[in-house]
């Protein structure tokens, strides 16, 4: 186990990072194969009533039966590879919890980022754990709290695994701000804990 790990916050929610948890060879090898060998697609998102194509690519891996609607976009998800669940495994044995679902994100530079939002949408399991892997890239990556509008932010190193878990997504926004210094591409896969269809059904009725 990693000697870096950190528990950076355990108010409202929790977020541990491990630090980096692949050595070069497997950084390499990991972001090669994933950059080559997934079905990347822009993401279209719905934003002031207008669709937008964003420069970031995406692609959604699950379980049968598993789908993520956010930005009122529906995702399928795609069957997984050898490769996906090879990294899930080792995830899944750093934080002792288990996943059926991935969502990548390919940021070419830092032109590219993300905005404040919380990884709550219905289809996630309530409280689950959300394990982050980074590849490529160094990047920022910020928490807001959204009562109290304190902030932390940490750079997220090649390889690193950061998890989220707990009550943290009510609690705390997220985002990777951008940044004209990054010009190489980043690679993050978020494991997820999701609802199928039958599960999510049983959730809404209780």
């Amino acid at each position: 186990m990693n000697d870096k790990i950190l528990n950076i916050i355990n108010k409202d929610g929790q977020a541990i990072y491990f630090g980096s948890i692949l050595n070069s060879e497997a950084n390499l090898s990991f972001f090669t194969n994933l950059l080559n060998n997934i079905e990347w697609r822009n993401e279209v998102i719905l934003m002031f009533g207008k669709e937008i194509t964003t420069k970031r690519k995406v692609a959604f891996y699950a379980d049968p039966g598993i789908e993520y609607t956010y930005s009122n976009k529906t995702k399928k998800g795609l069957l997984w590879n050898t490769l996906l669940l090879d990294i899930k495994k080792q995830i899944e044995n750093y934080t002792k919890a288990s996943y059926n679902a991935c969502l990548l994100n390919l940021y070419h530079d830092g032109n590219e980022g993300m905005g404040w939002h919380s990884d709550d949408e219905k289809e996630i399991l309530p409280n689950s754990s959300i394990a982050s892997l980074s590849l490529g890239a160094e990047r920022k990556f910020s928490f807001k709290h959204k009562a109290t509008k304190e902030t932390f932010s940490i750079l997220l190193e090649n390889g690193s695994l950061l998890e989220m878990r707990g009550s943290i997504q009510n609690n705390w926004w997220h985002a990777m701000p951008k940044t004209s210094k990054v010009i190489t591409p980043r690679i993050n896969l978020t494991f997820r804990q999701m609802l199928n269809k039958e599960s999510k059904k049983n959730l809404d009725e209780k």
